[in-house]
């Protein structure tokens, strides 16, 4: 255990005053993350998560001056830079990217609801996120500034993250020129949905796939709780249907795509098209519908569990760095829990974690 602490909260600097703090960093942030992983949400809850398990930390951690006051808890994360906490998922990610190309990378913002009020008169936190789909681990993020939108945090994003060889997949907001380019600096490719933001490029890309004959064609159909889907993937080569000056604009486009979507629930059908640009060139119709459905899966597998499993947007930390440090040390524990193989739902297994400290370890040294 002391080498998993030493590893995960070692590196991040201390901004308090030195020679006047009773308790060391480490063991406040490993604390703090145990109790998210136990199902605690608050301040409170570290002290009461850290007075009922003391035997434990006792063993674990040094603890010099016994447990931290909730006042402690709360001050050192307002005050501890996130983009050094952020670290642990940087760490994780950076090891995870070493091993595997071809990685669909998926960038995508969120809003946590309750940490900024709007009595407050602002306009929320957003929180950037990067998430590698195969592995459904979060691997990096950034805080959207305030009077700022994702498009001036995507590239800040990218540039903390080792993405050599991957495949990075954007939301409409994320289909810029420049975050095209940025992208291909770092040596990966691009995957961007393409909507009216970008009207000369949306204009095109419908009306080639009307008057072209296509590349390739793949679809696929699912059937679940009595709703119907299809889905018709096709491709077309960049060059053969790009003006002349769209061509020079997005110099690394190399396939686009149309992914005609069709779904029936009852006697109601909905259907819509969807339109995408790509840099890689060698990737199959089929292959192009698995990275549009897969980006979707930080909406399903870490937005979703933020809010419902970890109960984000209920919790009233709001103060200075805390909220970001919250979200950050929740994406961990995230990732810690669906390591463990086992049949319970993630809800539950942040139960047993409560209940049980050797299940805990487990989770803490998967």
């Amino acid at each position: 255990m002391e080498n998993y602490i030493t590893d995960i909260f070692d590196f991040v600097p201390d901004p308090r005053v030195q020679g006047r703090c009773l308790h060391k960093m480490s063991d406040i942030l490993f604390i703090a993350l145990c109790t998210v992983i136990a199902n605690g949400e608050d301040c409170i809850d570290m002290v009461t998560f850290a007075e009922q398990r003391k035997d434990w930390l006792d063993q674990v951690i040094e603890l010099p001056n016994g447990i931290p006051s909730d006042d402690t808890f709360r001050r050192v994360l307002q005050i501890v830079d996130p983009e050094m906490l952020s670290k642990i998922l940087d760490n994780h990610g950076e090891e995870f990217l070493d091993q595997y190309q071809d990685e669909l990378i998926s960038l995508d913002g969120k809003k946590v609801k309750g940490a900024n009020p709007t009595s407050r008169g602002n306009m929320g936190l957003y929180i950037l996120s990067a998430w590698a789909s195969s592995q459904g681990i979060c691997i990096g993020q950034t805080k959207v500034e305030d009077k700022s939108n994702e498009i001036t945090a995507i590239p800040d994003l990218l540039e903390q993250l080792d993405i050599e060889g991957s495949i990075v997949s954007i939301d409409a907001i994320g289909c810029q020129i420049e975050i095209a380019k940025k992208i291909k600096s770092k040596k990966a490719d691009f995957l961007l949905s393409v909507k009216r933001n970008q009207q000369d490029l949306y204009e095109e890309l419908s009306e080639s796939f009307v008057h072209t004959p296509t590349l390739d064609h793949y679809e696929d159909w699912e059937y679940d709780h009595g709703r119907y889907e299809t889905r018709k993937c096709s491709t077309l080569l960049a060059k053969e249907v790009l003006s002349p000056d769209l061509k020079t604009k997005w110099p690394d486009a190399q396939t686009v795509i149309r992914v005609n979507a069709s779904r029936r629930i009852g006697d109601t059908t909905t259907t819509n098209s969807r339109y995408y640009i790509s840099s890689l060139a060698e990737k199959t119709a089929q292959q192009y519908n698995g990275m549009v459905r897969k980006h979707w899966g930080i909406e399903n597998h870490l937005h979703w569990h933020l809010d419902v499993t970890f109960k984000e947007d209920d919790c009233r930390i709001r103060k200075g760095n805390a909220p970001v440090n919250m979200n950050i040390l929740r994406k961990k524990a995230l990732s810690q829990i669906k390591k463990m193989n086992d049949k319970s739902s993630l809800q539950k297994r942040r139960f047993k974690c409560s209940l049980n400290i050797d299940y805990l370890t487990k989770v803490l040294l998967c």
